[in-house]
């Protein structure tokens, strides 16, 4: 059997593959309301046979969650029922479907202009290290500069903004939960040194750096309870720097995820710019093999899959063969695989792959047009 066609449960949740639509930003949600547009474009995937679909980046309820207007939200009457309509329509086509809880943290600001009288939050008040990234210098000068950093209040908020949402999405109707931890973003931004400064409960050491996104997965596990599963996703690199980690050592790496499965994740979705690159050296362990061995919990590999580029590199991605990808698979290094450009390709991706047919080439007007 193509082991990307072995079924695999995960709690509740029943994959027919191990093929999931990693989650995209596509911006076509008008005051934070998915449309119909919106429900058309997740049923699409889940009629081309991918076996789940982690929806774009959603906000929570919480004020500074996402500084785009057209980004959907967890929250409100409206938005609620236009995710039950994008629900039904998955579900109708046979799919399955969880929304990844999204708070930008430091970044805040960087999709579109916001209120100036609302307060990024940061751990310390900072925006971290610049190294390479692709935000322009204007940006960065703004950013940068020093904010106030969170308060107990303020993490108390985040936390109890974190649960909303996710008794929200149980209440209409998704299959699961995903949590957005990485890219700099609020949540890794306690992981990481350079923003987490902090010399209380919340910072210091890396067990107590990794305390907030313990916390936040214990608070949502204990909302939602035992049978609906949590996705989880990390990474070394921040938008503020590509070369940033929050691990130096496996034993690191496995201190602060033993921690997030032990208070309630199920699945590690291990977020890389090429998942095939080594994670540490000496080894030839990806991070999403690291992340298996150490935890023994299921993991997920993501990261310019059938590209032979990062989409940031110079040129076009061309199709990349999956026989690497395959062996991993196969050899059990990790267990299910996101695949995010070539769905906005082509949709009916998994059917393709599951019939033998050609990779798709990447699409770069479908990619940039947001919504296909």
């Amino acid at each position: 059997m193509n082991p990307l066609f072995a079924p695999l449960q995960v709690r509740s949740l029943a994959l027919p593959n191990r093929i999931v639509m990693s989650p995209m930003t596509r911006e076509r949600s008008p005051d934070g309301v998915p449309g119909p547009d919106v429900a058309a474009y997740y049923r699409r995937r889940a009629e081309g046979g991918t076996g789940l679909l982690i929806t774009e980046g959603v906000a929570i309820d919480h004020p500074t969650a996402v500084d785009s207007p057209r980004v959907p939200r967890l929250h409100g009457e409206s938005a609620l029922a236009g995710w039950r309509t994008v629900i039904e329509d998955v579900h109708a086509a046979g799919g399955r479907i969880i929304p990844q809880l999204w708070h930008v943290g430091p970044l805040w600001g960087a999709m579109s202009a916001v209120d100036p009288a609302l307060t990024p939050m940061r751990p310390s008040g900072l925006w971290g290290q610049v190294g390479k990234t692709v935000y322009p210098d204007d940006y960065i000068a703004r950013a940068s500069a020093p904010t106030p950093a969170m308060t107990e209040h303020d993490i108390a908020d985040v936390i109890a903004a974190y649960v909303r949402s996710a008794r929200n999405a149980v209440d209409v109707g998704f299959d699961g939960i995903a949590v957005h931890a990485g890219h700099g973003y609020l949540l890794d931004a306690f992981l990481w040194e350079s923003t987490n400064r902090r010399n209380d409960g919340w910072g210091g050491d890396l067990r107590r750096r990794a305390q907030f996104p313990v916390e936040v997965v214990r608070a949502i596990r204990r909302e939602i309870g035992p049978d609906l599963p949590i996705f989880y996703r990390f990474s070394q690199h921040k938008q503020q720097d590509y070369g940033a980690r929050i691990a130096n050592t496996p034993d690191e790496l496995g201190l602060v995820l033993n921690a997030l499965v032990e208070a309630g994740v199920d699945v590690l979705d291990a977020s890389i710019r090429r998942f095939d690159v080594p994670a540490f050296e000496g080894s030839e362990l990806t991070l999403a093999g690291w992340a298996k061995k150490l935890t023994g919990a299921i993991s997920m590999a993501v990261g310019s899959v059938g590209l032979d580029r990062s989409l940031r590199d110079a040129g076009t991605p061309g199709p990349a063969d999956l026989d690497g990808l395959l062996r991993r698979l196969e050899a059990e290094e990790f267990d299910l695989v996101a695949i995010g450009r070539l769905h906005l390709t082509e949709p009916a991706l998994a059917t393709i792959l599951r019939d033998g047919g050609p990779i798709p080439a990447f699409d770069r007007a479908r990619h940039e047009g947001r919504l296909y």
